[in-house]
């Protein structure tokens, strides 16, 4: 089954930094099969919490997507970020109905 990161910003303090982290994550997620989905873009909230920015990214399995997530590469990108953003991360396994 495939993996997907599911990530909800509550807060951006510095979109520099999370600019610079996105430019260093992005080829390290590729290199592990991640294909975004969702990032960012127009939104209309519903139900629940707003959350000023989502992103997406869809993996070969759950395994990789988890393996992707604790990568040193992976972790030392997210230092860029990780003081100046408050977000909610999942990984996800995906499902088939057939």
């Amino acid at each position: 089954m495939k993996g997907y990161w599911v990530a909800l910003y509550k807060k951006i303090d510095s979109s520099d930094n999370l600019q610079k982290y996105g430019a260093i994550v992005t080829p390290i997620i590729k290199s592990f099969g991640g294909k975004p989905l969702v990032r960012g873009g127009e939104y209309k909230c519903f139900e629940g919490d707003d959350f000023p920015r989502t992103v997406i990214w869809e993996f070969p399995s759950y395994n990789k997507a988890i393996e992707c997530h604790n990568s040193k590469e992976y972790q030392e990108g997210w230092s860029f970020a990780k003081d100046t953003t408050d977000r909610h991360l999942q990984i996800v396994k995906g499902f088939s109905t057939e």
